[in-house]
């Protein structure tokens, strides 16, 4: 390891003396001789104007680019309250290689109210950046009626399965973080979890197909979710309110909050939701003998309904103590509680379809939630030469109280005797996570740059299930059924990352290591005897980037990358307890579960922001795959690790303006994939073509007008131990400007046709198959109204913005 960083070390510092460093510096001040802080200053092409880079000057005026190669640029300023500012053209070369510009000043603007100052720009939905897509909320109209988990499933390239697992562009075990944070959720609660945010409080979505050595190697892919912050100085804020109609009704209400002045960010994220919703889901099952011949049939019917309601609180603030060094402190609050039933219905038919038995039964229970996280942050500069030091400390507790009371009935048409039980489960559960992170950058001469880091990370989880039957009033503890488990995790990682660019080639090189220790313990008691394993490993995660432009402008550029990512099984997979669903139905977890890796290989090719293609090709060893086993008619789920399994993947965006009021973005995945592997003994080789296709349309009516439309098809595609049948949906949404441009009105429509319905089907079970249907309240009209107030006056800089390793950008278009 040592000599392997001493390798990276070496060879990045003999790189550097090879070309020559460029650089473009100034001062902008206005007609007082007062510098002009946050400034925006874009760096322009000569020959089409195209945006190279953009920067906003410091507290000093000062402003600086150096990541570009030689040619004819000219700059173009803009400040709140001045005049637009155009420079002379201004030639790079190897023997004009730096350019240090005299102070540059603006003249003031005439009759210009900072109040009435409104940012007219649009930004685009999609923009390509050089390791990551990122989606801007804001242009989604639909979102200030949405929640994070509807807002994320509206995203180009990502999709959730019936069970509210996300995946992106195809590939499950996706780590999603919250401003640059992991949430260490997965499954049913990271989707819960997310319901309780409102899509009001998002600021953009970034989606990482390949994260580099500096993300955590957990993960097929990486989606990282902004919240709002206003970098504006002076106090502003935003207010929406949101409401939508299917079956039921929902809203989805947000206020964010910023006061910036001097030395001092204070911040808030607000929000209110609530949400009652549906889900039909039908199953036909059928069992057969070793022979093949049928023995028994089951039809299921699975009627839920639920409400949930959420606060959510995000405050944080940032400190600057001197010119270099900031620190930041931030706390998240997020309480939910949620109650619901579920109404299930079983016919049981013999081999020759003859009804030998109805069940019925329903499931009452509620759920409290609350999730607290806090965050202490700092960057330090080590002042101009671009050395930076910047570290995060968290602290996140998670903690669920639940119920559920189940009766069961059961009549036999052939005596007709029937028999009844009940019972109830008291679920509690408290998990507490521990994180510190430190990164550094220093970089060099000609383009030149290292990264290191370590992180590390302690999870506690402590989740008790008491099943108790219930003979009228009086609770009988069942042992035999309870279950009490504890799962402890220590994760510990170091990191060390290398660029290098030249004129047309830029490389990366980067090399994490991550070591888990991992206990688990299921409790015994006087039934249960326990059960205790360990887990401790160390594993190595490379990563190779290779950028080349094909051309000097660099609208045309090729992107290869490797890397290995790691898909850990969380606790809620390795609790090998049974829980009840319904009289046919269990599910489980399983302590034997080993993590999933992954090799992926990706060859990319970008014009500009008009087209994305990429084609890429997914080895995955382990592979996690939910299987089913049946059990006398009963089917118990539980994760298992199968063998193998691939993906290859092609890829295509393009983002076009067929007409100047009309924007454009195509999303198309072409798909192979497949595992490979055995399950209880039997061969598991599933494989199928997938596409997925997403169109978005943005239209510009006139000034106060605009609007939305597209659709979104997903075909063919696995799902467990069988496939999922293609389905669509539609929607469209428009929008009017009020109250001289600080206010919407938007109206949506989701789903149009309903559409957006599961058919499953099995494939590979052992002596048995099914069919299934789920449907949800997916069809909605929605109305919103935001509202921006507040006065700005100018803008600062600052790198370091909710999370150690994010650059800020600010509000450079």
């Amino acid at each position: 390891m040592f000599k392997l960083i001493t390798f990276l070390i070496c060879w990045f510092l003999t790189l550097e003396t090879f070309a020559q460093s460029k650089m473009i510096a100034g001062t902008v001040k206005d007609t007082k001789n007062e510098v002009i802080p946050g400034a925006i200053v874009k760096l322009l092409r000569a020959a089409d104007s195209t945006m190279v880079t953009g920067e906003i000057t410091d507290d000093k005026g000062k402003f600086q680019f150096s990541k570009f190669s030689n040619g004819v640029y000219f700059l173009a300023i803009t400040a709140i309250g001045q005049n637009p500012y155009k420079s002379v053209l201004l030639t790079i070369d190897d023997m004009h290689s730096q350019i240090i510009l005299p102070v540059i000043l603006l003249l003031p603007a005439q009759n210009i109210n900072l109040n009435e100052v409104v940012v007219k720009a649009k930004r685009p939905l999609i923009e390509q950046d050089i390791d990551k897509t990122i989606v801007h909320v804001e242009s989604m109209i639909s979102a200030a009626t949405s929640n994070t988990l509807e807002v994320l499933e509206k995203t180009p390239g990502i999709m959730l399965s019936v069970n509210g697992e996300i995946s992106l562009n195809g590939r499950a075990g996706v780590l999603v973080l919250i401003d640059g944070r992991a949430t260490y959720m997965s499954g049913q609660d990271l989707a819960a979890y997310l319901k309780s945010i409102p899509g009001g409080v998002l600021d953009r979505i970034e989606l990482i197909d390949n994260p580099s050595a500096k993300y955590d190697a957990a993960g097929n892919a990486v989606i990282n979710i902004r919240l709002k912050k206003n970098r504006a100085g002076g106090f502003t804020g935003s207010l929406s309110a949101g409401y939508s109609q299917g079956r039921y009704g929902r809203n989805n209400d947000a206020l964010n909050l910023n006061y910036r002045y001097k030395k001092l960010n204070v911040f808030a994220n607000l929000g209110y939701g609530f949400e009652k919703n549906y889900t039909d889901e039908n199953w036909d099952r059928r069992f057969f003998d070793t022979a093949n011949a049928l023995t028994s049939s089951v039809k299921l019917e699975n009627d839920q309904i639920y409400k949930n309601k959420g606060l959510y609180g995000n405050l944080g603030l940032d400190y600057s103590v001197s010119e270099n060094t900031t620190y930041g402190f931030q706390v998240n609050f997020n309480g939910s509680r949620r109650d619901g039933r579920l109404d299930y219905y079983s016919d049981y038919f013999n081999a020759n379809h003859a009804l030998e038995a109805v069940g019925m039964g329903n499931t009452v229970g509620g759920e409290k939630r609350k999730n607290l996280a806090t965050n202490f942050n700092f960057v330090h500069k080590f002042g101009k030469s671009g050395r930076e030091i910047s570290g995060d400390v968290n602290y996140l507790n998670y903690n669920t109280r639940g119920n559920q009371t189940l009766d069961n009935f059961l009549y036999q048409p052939s005596d007709s005797s029937t028999t009844a039980n009940r019972f109830i489960y008291h679920i509690p559960s408290d998990i507490n996570i521990y994180t510190l992170k430190v990164d550094y950058v220093q970089p060099f001469k000609n383009k030149a740059r290292l990264e290191a880091g370590f992180k590390s990370s302690i999870v506690d989880n402590d989740n008790i299930v008491n099943y108790y039957n219930l003979t009228g009033t009086s609770e009988s503890i069942d042992y035999g059924k309870s279950n009490h488990f504890k799962y402890h995790e220590n994760l510990n990682a170091v990191y060390i990352n290398s660029q290098k660019s030249w004129k047309r080639i830029g490389v990366q090189l980067g090399l994490r290591v991550e070591n888990t220790q991992v206990v688990g313990n299921q409790l015994g008691n006087e039934e249960v005897a326990g059960n205790r394993f360990t887990k401790n490993y160390t594993r190595l995660f490379p990563s190779i980037f290779l950028h080349y432009k094909l051309d000097s402008l660099n609208k045309n550029a090729l992107t290869f990358s490797l890397t290995r990512r790691i898909s850990r099984p969380n606790y809620q997979l390795l609790n090998p307890f049974l829980f009840f669903r319904d009289k046919y139905s269990y599910t489980a977890g399983n302590s034997d579960l080993n993590p999933q890796y992954q090799y992926r290989f990706e060859l990319k090719f970008t014009h500009k922001q008009f087209l994305r293609m990429g084609l890429s090709y997914n080895k995955f060893i382990n592979t996690i795959l939910n299987a089913t086993d049946v059990r006398d008619s009963v089917f118990i789920t539980r994760p298992q690790n199968i063998g193998g399994g691939f993906m290859l993947l092609l890829s295509n965006g393009i983002s076009l303006s067929p007409a100047k009021w009309w924007n454009m973005n195509l999303e198309a995945l072409l798909s192979r994939i497949g595992v490979d592997g055995f399950v209880d003994g039997k061969k598991l080789d599933l494989n199928t073509y997938m596409a997925r296709i997403n169109l978005y349309n943005q239209l510009t009516i006139n000034k106060k007008w605009s609007a939305e439309l597209g659709g979104y098809y997903a075909s063919r595609d696995l799902a467990g131990q069988g496939f999922t049948k293609g389905m669509f949906r539609a929607f469209v949404s428009i929008k009017k400007r009020i109250w001289k441009d600080k206010g919407t009105v938007r109206l949506s429509m989701e789903d149009i046709f309903h559409s957006w319905v599961y058919h499953n089907h099995s494939e590979g079970l052992k002596q048995a198959d099914y069919f299934q249907r789920s449907q949800t309240d997916t069809q909605r009209v929605g109305l919103a109204m935001t509202y921006r107030f507040g006065k700005e006056t100018f803008a600062r800089k600052r790198r370091h913005s909710n999370n150690a390793s994010d650059e800020e950008k600010g509000r450079v278009e």
